[in-house]
C-alpha cells in the first residue's frame, strides 16, 4: 500500500504551526523585555522630570539635560565617524590581493569571515565607541555652560595678562577638547593600523623588517602629523597652566602657580618642545610626498629626547643650582603673586589686622576689668552639643521625634528692639524611633515632625537646665508647626492617601493628619506609581494604601533639595533653621568655588582636616579641593512646604554670574531677600573656618616675612574635647577694641605656630543688617604669643588647687563632668576666657550646667554663674564694690524667685496636659522671673539663680 501523503491539515502543518506559535511567543517576550528595559531607563529620567516640576525648577532639569545630550550626541557622532572614516579609507587603500605577501595570505580566513560582517561590524564598531565617547563627554557638562556663559573677572593674571577668566572658564575646555582629540587620533590611529595589517597595507614579516604600502604610510603618517600637531597645542597651553599648577613647593602646603624654576626654565621649555612638536608633524604629513619614515622618526627621536633634557633635566639643574642656594630671594616674586592673588580668591585681602597687647596693662583697675567685662560680650553658656540630650529629654514628647545634634544657635527678638542669642532645635522624626519595621509606618504613617523649640543661650534655671523660650509646638510662633523636610528626613514619605499620618505632640496618643502642603509628586497616574515603584525597588506603590490623592516626598534633606535645584552650588554642611514670616524655613548657604584661580593656594572647604580637625561630620564640598571661593547664594527651604528660594547674595561674584547666565531665573536678585529672612542671615561657619585657615598663613603680606614662617599661626585644637581636631567658631555678641557697641560675630582665638600662648583673636561681622557685614578683623598679639591660650585655660581645671578641687566635688556619686565650648572675649588688651562645666549624673541622658570658668591673664575662677565667677575673679562687682557674702537675699530677690516658682508650676502642670503654648508661656514667665531675680541678686550680693 503506497505511502500516504499528509494534507495542508495534517501533522506536517501542524508542527508547523507550533513552530509559528512558539517563534511569535518568542518575539513577544523579546519585545516585552525590549519594552520593560525601555521603561526602566525612561522611568529615572521620567522621575527625574517629575520632582523637578514639583519644585518648579524645570529649567534646571531642562538646560542641564541640553547641555549632556548635546555633548554626547556632537562628540559621540564625532568619535564614530572620525573611527568609521578612517577604517573605510584603510580598506579602500589595501593593495592588490596579487599583491599580498605569504604573510598576508595567511589571514585570508580572518577576511573571509568577516567579509559578510563588514558593515554591521564596522557599525558596532563605530556605535560602541561614539556611546563611550558620547558619555565621557556629557560629563563635562559644567565645563561647558562655564565656557559658554563666562563673565570675565576684571583681573588679570601677573605673568601672562589674561583675564582670570580664561584660567576658570576657558582653559578647562580647552584642556577637554585636547585630551578627546588625543582619545580619538590615537583610537583611530590603531584601527587604522589593524586594519591596514588585515588587508595587507602594513607586512611585519618582510626580508629587512616591517613594511607599508604608499597609501598606508600617507594615511599613518597624516594621523602621527595630527597627534603631534595635537602635541604641540597641549605644550602651548601647558605655559598657561603653569599658573594654576599645584604642588612643587614645599615651603607652601597648597601652592598654586609659577615659581622661579617654572617661569625661567619650564616656561621656556615648553615654548621649545611646542616649536620641535610642530617641525616634526609637519616632517610626517611630508610623507604625503616623500614616502619613507626616516625623517619623521628622527625628529620623534630628538622631539623625545628634547623632552627629557630640555623639560626635565635642566628645570632640575636651574633648581638645585641657582634657587636652592639663595631660594628665599629668587621666590620672592613668585611668593608675592602667590599671597596676593590667595587673599583675593578666599576673600581675605581686606582684612583688618590690628595689634592687640594680649595682656592687660597694670594699670588697668579690678573695678574697670569687672565694669567692662559686663559690657563686652553676651557669652553662651549652652553647649549645642551637651544641650542636645536636654531638649530631647524635656522637649521631644513622642519617642518617635528627635532633635539634632548638635543643636543649631540663632537669635530671637529681645525686648526694646534687641535680639537674644538662642539655640535652636528642631523637633523632626526619628526614623530609628519608628514603633514597627512595617512599611507602612515606615512611610505613610510616620511622616514628619512637630514644631520648634528654642532656650536662651545664656541662662539656665536653678538646676543647669536650659531655659526654653520657645517650647512645645511652637505654635505660638509658627503658622504650620509641622515638619516634613529637615536634616534627619532622610526617607521618603507618602502623603495626602487613604492612611491617616500621625500626628502626636506628646505621648504615643495622637490623631491623625494628612498633609495639605501640595509639594511633591502626584501618584494619581498608574505609569507614575510604576516609575517610582522601579526607581525605589518597592512593588506596593503599585497597590497599597496609595490613592489618586497620594503625593512622594522625597530629596526631603534642605542640602538635598539645594543641591539638586543649584547642582553648580557647593552647600555649606550646616543648615540652621529660622522662623521668617510665620513660616519654618532652613536657611542654607551655597558657595561658587573654582580649583583654576591663577596662583592661588589650594585647601579644602569644609574638610575639618584642613583646620586641623579630624573629626567627622557633614561639610561642605565633601574634601574637594579649591582655590577660590565665595559666599555668594542664600537659599532657603520651607520646613512644610518644602519649597526651595535661591537668593543672589554676592552681587560682585562672576562665577555665580555665570551660572546665573547659564541658568537663568533660578537664582533670585539680592533686592527680593525679605526683610525679616535678612534679619536671621548670618556669616557661614565653613567659609569662617578656611578664611581662618588661610589666614594663619597669609595675615602675613610681605615675601620675606612669608618664606621665613616666623609670623605663623595656628588653629588651636579644642582644649574641652580631646583628639576632636581644631576649636569651632563661636557665634558671640562682641565688643571689639576700637568700637563702643557690640557686633554679632563669629570669633576663634589663634595661637603662634608651635606654641600654645595667644597669637591672635580673629572675628568677622556676621549681622546680615550691618553695613560691615563679613569685615574680618585680626587682633594680633606680639611674635611669639602673650597671654594664655585656650589649652593653657583648660588645664587649669586640673593645675589650679581650688579649681581642680570643686571639680573633683561635682564627680561625686559616679557623676561625669564634661566642658562645653570655650568662649574667648577681647578684654583690656587681653583676653577673657569662659567655659561652661557640665555634670551628667549616674545613668543620666542629659547634662546640667553646674559651673563656669573663667580665666584672664593668670587669673582664674570658677563658680555656679558667669557673674559670680567674674565677682570672684577681679573681686568686685559691676558697681565697684566687693562681692558681698551670700547671707540672704533682698525682697526684690525673694519676689522674683516666687515668680519663678509660679511659673515653673504651671509649666509641669501643662506639660502633664501635653498643652505645649501653655507651657512654651510658662517657660518665658520662669527665664523673665530667673533674670530679674540675677539682677537683683548683682545688686544685692546674693548668689544668683541663673547664669
Amino acid at each position: 500500500m503506497p505511502d500516504r501523503e499528509e494534507g495542508p491539515t495534517g501533522p506536517a502543518s501542524a508542527v508547523g504551526g507550533t513552530s509559528r506559535r512558539v517563534r511569535a511567543l518568542f518575539v513577544t517576550l523579546g519585545a516585552l523585555a525590549v519594552l520593560g528595559m525601555a521603561f526602566v531607563m525612561f522611568s529615572g529620567f521620567w522621575t527625574d522630570w517629575l520632582w523637578y516640576r514639583s519644585v518648579r525648577f524645570t529649567s534646571v532639569f531642562t538646560v542641564t539635560c541640553r547641555a549632556r545630550l548635546g555633548l554626547f550626541t556632537v562628540f559621540g557622532l564625532v568619535m564614530a565617524v572620525a573611527v568609521g572614516l578612517n577604517v573605510h579609507l584603510a580598506h579602500r587603500l589595501r593593495p592588490p590581493l596579487g599583491a599580498m605577501s605569504a604573510e598576508q595570505e595567511s589571514l585570508d580566513r580572518y577576511r573571509l569571515g568577516i567579509a559578510p560582517f563588514r558593515t554591521w561590524l564596522l557599525v558596532a564598531v563605530c556605535a560602541v565607541v561614539g556611546l563611550i565617547a558620547g558619555a565621557s563627554a556629557a560629563g563635562q557638562w559644567r565645563t561647558w555652560l562655564l565656557y559658554e556663559h563666562a563673565v570675565p573677572f576684571g583681573t588679570k593674571d601677573p605673568r601672562f595678562g589674561l583675564d582670570v577668566s580664561f584660567y576658570t572658564f576657558d582653559l578647562p575646555w580647552y584642556r577637554f577638547l585636547l585630551g578627546f582629540g588625543f582619545a580619538a587620533v590615537l583610537l583611530c590611529l590603531m584601527v587604522s593600523a589593524l586594519t591596514h595589517y588585515l588587508y595587507g597595507g602594513l607586512r611585519l614579516t618582510t626580508p629587512g623588517g616591517a613594511r607599508a604600502t604608499a597609501a598606508a604610510t600617507g594615511h599613518l603618517s597624516v594621523l602621527m602629523g595630527l597627534f603631534l600637531s595635537l602635541k604641540a597645542v597641549a605644550y602651548w597651553l601647558d605655559r598657561y597652566g603653569l599658573a594654576v599648577k599645584g604642588g612643587g613647593f614645599a615651603a607652601v602646603p597648597g601652592w598654586s602657580g609659577l615659581r622661579y624654576v617654572d617661569a625661567d626654565a619650564y616656561l621656556p621649555a615648553k615654548t621649545i618642545l611646542c616649536c620641535i612638536a610642530i617641525i616634526c608633524a609637519l616632517l610626517f604629513f611630508a610623507t604625503l610626498w616623500r614616502r619613507t619614515w626616516s625623517l619623521p622618526v628622527l625628529g620623534l627621536g630628538l622631539m623625545a629626547l628634547s623632552a627629557i633634557l630640555i623639560g626635565g633635566l635642566y628645570p632640575a639643574i636651574v633648581q638645585k643650582f641657582q634657587v636652592q642656594p639663595d631660594e628665599a630671594a629668587k621666590e620672592a616674586p613668585y611668593l608675592q603673586k602667590n599671597i596676593d592673588a590667595t587673599r583675593a580668591a578666599y576673600g581675605i585681602a581686606t582684612t583688618k589686622e590690628t595689634a592687640y597687647p594680649g595682656t592687660a596693662a597694670s594699670s588697668v583697675s579690678a573695678t574697670k576689668l569687672r565694669a567692662d567685662a559686663a559690657g563686652a560680650a553676651d557669652v553662651p553658656l549652652l553647649d549645642p552639643d551637651l544641650t542636645a540630650p536636654a531638649f530631647q529629654q524635656a522637649q521631644a514628647g513622642s519617642g518617635s521625634y528627635a532633635f539634632d545634634s548638635p543643636l543649631s544657635v540663632g537669635r530671637t527678638p529681645a525686648s526694646g528692639g534687641t535680639e537674644r542669642e538662642t539655640v535652636v532645635g528642631v523637633r523632626e522624626l526619628n526614623p530609628d524611633a519608628v514603633p514597627r519595621d512595617d512599611w507602612v509606618d515606615d512611610h505613610l504613617r510616620y511622616t514628619h515632625g512637630y514644631g520648634l523649640v528654642t532656650a536662651d543661650a545664656d541662662t539656665t534655671t536653678d538646676t543647669g537646665a536650659p531655659v526654653f523660650t520657645t517650647g512645645g509646638t511652637g505654635a505660638d510662633t509658627l503658622a504650620q508647626p509641622r515638619v516634613y523636610y529637615g536634616e534627619q528626613t532622610t526617607q521618603y514619605a507618602i502623603v495626602g492617601g487613604p492612611t491617616p499620618e500621625l500626628d502626636e505632640t506628646a505621648g504615643p496618643g495622637g490623631k491623625g493628619y494628612h498633609y495639605t502642603g501640595g509639594s511633591g509628586v502626584s501618584l494619581a497616574d498608574p505609569l507614575t506609581r510604576a516609575a517610582y515603584a522601579i526607581q525605589l525597588g518597592q512593588p506596593r506603590l503599585l497597590y497599597s494604601d496609595v490613592d489618586k490623592n497620594s503625593r512622594i516626598l522625597y530629596d526631603r534633606t534642605p542640602q538635598q533639595r539645594v543641591r539638586a535645584v543649584a547642582p553648580w552650588l557647593t552647600v555649606d554642611g550646616d543648615p540652621y533653621p529660622a522662623v521668617v514670616g510665620g513660616h519654618l524655613e532652613w536657611i542654607v548657604d551655597g558657595y561658587t568655588t573654582s580649583d583654576d584661580y591663577p596662583y592661588s593656594s589650594r585647601t579644602t572647604l569644609g574638610d575639618p582636616a584642613a583646620d586641623g580637625d579630624d573629626s567627622d561630620g557633614t561639610t561642605a564640598a565633601s574634601g574637594g579641593q579649591v582655590d577660590y571661593v565665595r559666599d555668594a547664594v542664600k537659599a532657603t527651604v520651607d520646613a512644610y512646604t518644602g519649597q526651595v528660594r535661591l537668593y543672589q547674595w554676592d552681587t560682585t561674584d562672576p562665577v555665580l554670574k555665570t551660572w546665573m547666565r547659564a541658568y537663568p531665573g533660578t537664582v533670585r536678585p539680592k533686592s527680593a531677600i525679605p526683610a525679616d529672612l535678612v534679619s536671621h542671615l548670618r556669616y557661614p561657619t565653613d567659609l569662617f573656618t578656611v578664611q581662618r585657615q588661610m589666614l594663619t598663613r597669609y595675615h602675613v603680606t610681605d615675601a620675606a616675612d612669608f618664606f621665613s614662617g616666623d609670623q605663623e599661626l595656628r588653629v588651636p585644637d579644642d582644649p574641652a574635647k580631646k583628639g576632636s581636631g581644631g576649636i569651632q567658631p563661636t557665634y558671640l555678641d562682641v565688643r571689639l577694641p576700637g568700637s563702643t557697641t557690640q557686633r554679632y560675630s563669629l570669633t576663634s582665638p589663634l595661637t603662634p605656630a608651635g606654641r600654645t600662648t595667644l597669637g591672635g583673636y580673629l572675628a568677622v561681622d556676621s549681622d546680615a543688617t550691618s553695613p560691615g557685614y563679613g569685615t574680618l578683623t585680626l587682633l594680633r598679639t606680639p611674635a611669639g604669643g602673650a597671654g594664655p591660650g585656650p589649652a593653657q585655660v583648660h588645664d587649669r581645671l586640673t593645675t589650679d588647687t581650688g579649681v581642680a578641687a570643686q571639680i573633683g566635688a561635682l564627680r561625686r556619686g559616679g557623676s561625669d563632668v564634661e566642658y562645653g565650648e570655650q568662649v574667648a572675649v577681647p578684654l583690656d588688651g587681653g583676653m577673657l576666657y569662659a567655659e561652661p562645666v557640665y555634670v551628667r549624673g549616674a545613668g543620666a541622658d542629659a547634662a546640667l550646667l553646674k559651673k563656669v570658668l573663667v580665666a584672664y591673664g593668670n587669673r582664674t575662677a570658677l563658680d555656679d554663674t558667669l557673674g559670680r565667677s567674674l565677682d570672684d575673679l577681679f573681686g568686685t562687682t559691676t558697681s565697684g564694690t566687693p562681692p558681698p557674702a551670700a547671707t540672704g537675699a533682698s525682697q526684690a530677690v525673694r519676689q522674683a524667685l516666687a515668680d519663678a516658682q509660679r511659673a515653673y508650676d504651671a509649666g509641669q502642670k501643662a506639660l502633664k496636659a501635653g498643652d505645649w503654648t501653655a507651657y512654651g508661656t510658662a517657660q518665658r514667665q520662669l527665664g523673665e522671673a530667673l533674670r530679674r531675680a540675677s539682677g537683683a541678686a548683682s545688686d544685692t550680693g546674693t548668689p544668683a539663680p541663673t547664669s
